[in-house]
C-alpha cells in the first residue's frame, strides 16, 4: 500500500459574501479535489490541541499523528534540523523573518515578508546580519525567502513572541518580545535595523520599487525536541516534500527522506508539477510521502481572494491531478488531501477551527 497525504496549507476559510457565501475552496474549480470527495472519505479533521497557537508546526504535527502537547517545542527547532544547525540541549532556535517596517517612532508591520524577497538576496542579507552581529551568544543562519533562523546559544526560551504575520499594518512596540530575555533580542532587532537601513540589497530593491528587508522580527522560540520516528511507530519508510524549512524540519524529526525539488519556492510560482512528479517517483522504494504546498497560506496571509482561489486551483490541477493520473501504476494506494488550518482571507491569520480533508483509495 502506497500512502501519499497532498497538503494545502492554509488552505480551508470561511465564507465569504463576495463569493456567494463560499469559501475560496468551494468556489475553486477543483475537479480532482471534488472527485476524491465524491468517490471517498470526506470529513473535517482538527489539529490544534487547546492552547497551543494554530500554527502550520502544530497542524502538521498533528496531522502526521504527533501530539503536539508533547512533542512540540516551538518552530525554530524544527526548522533548525531541516538547515543542519546543531542544537545543544541548553540553545533557543528563533524564526528570524525579514520584514519591512516603516521609519520613524510609530514603526508599523507593514510586510512580514519582505515582499517576497528572494532567498540569493536574503541570503546576503543574513551573512551580513551574522558578521555584524554575530557573537559567541548569537549567530545567524540563512534559510528561504524571508524565512530565517536565529540560535542563541545557553539561551533563554520562556518570552513571549509574536508572529508577525499576526500583527500586518499594526505598530510593532505593542508585540515585541516579553519577560525574561526580552531585552537581549530587542537590543539584537534594534541593532538589526542600523546594519539593514543602508545595506546594499535594501537599497537597490528601494531603487527597483521593491519593499527593503529593513528589520528582522524574531519570534517562534525552543529548544531541540525529541520525537519516535514514524519508521519506528509504524514500520513505514516515507519521505517529505516541501519548500520549506519548518516541514523539512518536522521531516527530518520525524525520520523522512527530505525530497528536494528544483524551483520550490513556498510561493505562488513554486514547481507545483515537479514536486507530484518527486512523489510519484520517490513512491518506487518508499512507502509514504508527505507533500506540501505553502502558496495557499501565503495568499491567506495577503488578504487576496483571487490569489487564494488561483493558489487552489494550481494545486488541485498541478499536484492533486498529476499524482490522481500517475500512482495508478501501484496497485495499492490511498490519497488524503487536506488543509493543516484555515487561513481565512478576511483575518490574514491562522486558524484554530478544523479544515476538510477527503481519501480516496484503490
Amino acid at each position: 500500500m502506497k500512502h501519499v497525504i497532498l497538503l494545502g496549507d492554509g488552505m480551508a476559510d470561511y465564507p465569504i459574501p463576495s463569493l456567494g457565501g463560499k469559501t475560496p475552496l468551494e468556489f475553486a474549480n477543483t475537479p480532482n479535489m471534488d472527485r476524491i470527495a465524491s468517490e471517498g472519505t470526506l470529513g473535517l479533521i482538527d489539529t490544534i490541541p487547546k492552547g497551543l497557537s494554530p500554527g502550520s508546526d502544530v497542524a502538521n504535527l498533528a496531522v502526521l499523528g504527533y501530539d503536539p502537547g508533547n512533542n512540540y517545542s516551538g518552530r525554530g527547532p524544527l526548522e533548525a534540523a531541516s538547515m543542519d544547525v546543531q542544537m545543544g540541549p541548553d540553545d533557543v532556535a528563533f524564526r528570524c523573518n525579514l520584514v519591512t517596517t516603516n521609519e520613524g517612532n510609530d514603526q508599523r508591520m507593514l510586510d512580514f515578508t519582505s515582499g517576497h524577497i528572494n532567498s540569493d538576496e536574503a541570503k546576503e542579507i543574513v551573512y551580513d546580519l551574522h558578521k555584524e552581529l554575530g557573537s559567541e551568544d548569537f549567530a545567524f543562519y540563512p534559510g528561504v525567502s524571508y524565512r530565517h533562523l536565529l540560535l542563541w546559544k545557553n539561551g533563554i526560551s520562556g518570552m513571549e513572541t509574536i508572529p508577525p504575520h499576526d500583527i500586518t499594518g499594526r505598530g510593532i512596540n505593542d508585540f515585541l518580545p516579553k519577560g525574561e530575555g526580552a531585552r537581549q533580542l530587542n537590543d539584537l532587532m534594534r541593532r538589526a535595523q542600523r546594519v539593514l537601513q543602508n545595506h546594499p540589497v535594501n537599497l537597490r530593491r528601494i531603487k527597483e520599487g521593491k519593499k527593503p528587508a529593513n528589520s528582522i522580527w524574531l519570534w517562534g522560540q525552543g529548544r531541540a525536541p525529541k520525537f519516535t520516528t514514524l519508521t519506528e511507530k509504524y514500520n513505514l519508510r516515507g519521505g517529505m516534500i516541501s519548500a520549506v524549512d519548518l516541514l523539512k524540519g518536522i521531516g527530518v524529526y520525524a525520520g523522512l527522506k527530505v525530497i528536494h525539488v528544483e524551483g520550490a519556492t513556498g510561493y505562488t510560482d513554486t514547481n507545483y508539477i515537479g514536486k507530484a512528479k518527486k512523489a510519484i517517483d520517490a513512491l518506487q522504494e518508499l512507502d509514504f510521502i508527505f507533500l506540501h504546498v505553502e502558496s495557499p497560506d501565503e495568499m491567506g496571509h495577503e488578504g487576496d481572494i483571487e490569489g487564494k482561489i488561483r493558489a487552489i486551483e494550481d494545486f488541485d490541477k498541478l499536484v492533486v491531478g498529476t499524482i490522481l493520473d500517475d500512482i495508478r501504476k501501484f496497485n495499492f494506494f490511498r490519497v488524503m488531501v487536506l488543509s493543516d488550518h484555515p487561513t481565512p482571507v478576511t483575518t490574514m491569520t491562522h486558524s484554530s477551527d478544523p479544515s476538510p480533508f477527503a481519501v480516496y483509495s484503490s
